[in-house]
């Protein structure tokens, strides 16, 4: 009978405790999920207050501008967006860095550019783009995702999606304008653009399907960056098979180390001579990675979602056609370094197993809803998740986005459904008479 009074005037004393001081730790255990929600709320109040607008671009029909033209359009906005919040913003105001969407689209084999961006940054794109493409027409435009069913997929209307997510770390480059176009080359028709690719894949939607392209960009502030920096610092390091440099020691470490194993004893051996440099020892696929990983993180990064929908009739919509999609995303793969490959846990594709494989028809379609009003309301793919790979983030750089994303000329890109400008525009004369 011992011990158990004595376990029952144990567990009472437990019990006293617990119920006096319960309250102790909870603000130690809530702090981190009460912190992320008002946070949260802050945010959403703050994005509730911008207006968005969407801007078409129209471009010349006879332009001859290089991919890299749009590398410095992306240079601009980079600096133009480049806004990050200080304690008192982002704690109260919920103010986050605002970005835009490039977007391209296809209503039925007509194809259109957009950017979505707030309505005060509308100056700020107008003359990045107007810089190196004078001769574009830029006009509002409205949302064409409410010009379709709020409700698909419906009895009248179906879709398919997916998100994209990078093969490898961030600091790995994908394939790029330098690798495709010559610009020595004198005869435009003699570049190569995969965007020509993604043109004649929209031009051939037929009347009652849309593709959806669509890439969302926002500039990464300092404090956000420097983990991408260093982790293609010390990247490009292990690739270029560098020695690291011994890291030094706490002074009260050392200490404590002495007094508990003695004084270590000096080696003997002599320094290592190494007769080649680790550098000259890499082989040209090796040195090709990392001055690649070097030239990605020497350009300013961008945060990037990248994802695509085809929905249309289903009396019209032919799924076969959105494995055209992939050819173009392919065109930046290079297996040695990086490339784009669809999010498995967003397309909408539903596999498993009995029995799990019941529900596939209802995950299949509600995974549906939701990419679609992801796509609708230009949330990230995973939201309110951020920031690793696995959620659909990810950095690009201001080369890797322009070759996503530019305007190609009608020579590169015949396609027949891009709506271009057809004739110059040119200013008054100077002899005209004022008022």
């Amino acid at each position: 009978m011992l011990p158990e009074a004595s376990f029952s005037l144990l567990w009472n004393n437990v019990w006293q405790v617990i119920k006096n001081w319960w309250w102790l730790p909870a603000p130690f255990i809530l702090w981190k999920p009460a912190q992320y929600l008002w946070l949260w709320s802050r945010i959403e109040g703050f994005l509730k207050r911008q207006r968005m607008i969407l801007l078409e671009i129209k471009i010349p029909k006879e332009s001859l501008k290089p991919i890299r033209a749009m590398e410095d359009v992306m240079a601009g906005l980079w600096q133009a967006f480049w806004d990050p919040p200080n304690f008192w913003e982002k704690w109260w105001e919920g103010k986050v860095s605002l970005g835009f969407q490039l977007e391209t689209v296809s209503v039925g084999g007509e194809i259109h550019f957009y950017i979505r961006c707030p309505d005060y940054r509308k100056d700020i794109v107008e003359s990045s783009i107007y810089s190196q493409y004078p001769e574009a027409e830029i006009t509002l435009a409205e949302d064409y995702t409410r010009n379709v069913p709020q409700d698909i997929p419906n009895k009248d209307w179906d879709m398919w999606a997916a998100d994209y997510r990078l093969l490898k770390a961030n600091p790995y480059p994908i394939k790029t304008y330098p690798e495709f176009e010559k610009e020595t080359e004198k005869e435009e028709e003699k570049r190569i653009d995969p965007m020509a690719t993604l043109l004649e894949v929209m031009g051939k939607i037929k009347p009652g399907e849309q593709l959806w392209v669509q890439f969302q960009v926002s500039p990464m502030a300092e404090d956000a960056a420097q983990p991408f920096f260093d982790e293609g610092a010390a990247l490009k390091d292990k690739l270029a098979k560098r020695v690291e440099a011994p890291k030094s020691k706490p002074v009260i470490q050392e200490v404590a180390e002495i007094l508990i194993r003695g004084p270590k004893e000096e080696e003997k051996k002599g320094p290592e001579l190494e007769l080649i440099a680790p550098e000259l020892r890499l082989t040209p696929g090796e040195k090709e990675i990392v001055m690649g990983v070097e030239k990605k993180i020497s350009k300013p990064p961008f945060k990037c979602e990248i994802r695509f929908i085809f929905l249309g009739r289903k009396e019209v919509w032919f799924k076969a056609n959105l494995r055209l999609i992939f050819a173009y995303f392919g065109s930046y793969i290079t297996h040695n370094m990086n490339g784009l490959v669809p999010l498995g846990k967003t397309i909408t594709k539903v596999v498993s197993r009995p029995p799990i494989s019941l529900l596939d028809a209802r995950r299949l379609y509600l995974r549906k809803r939701k990419i679609f009003r992801l796509y609708r309301e230009r949330f990230r793919p995973m939201w309110p998740r951020e920031g690793e790979r696995k959620t659909g983030s990810f950095v690009l750089n201001t080369e890797e986005l322009a070759s996503l994303y530019h305007f190609p000329s009608h020579a590169v890109a015949p396609a027949l459904g891009v709506l271009r400008v057809e004739a110059k525009k040119a200013g008054a004369p100077p002899e005209l008479p004022h008022e």
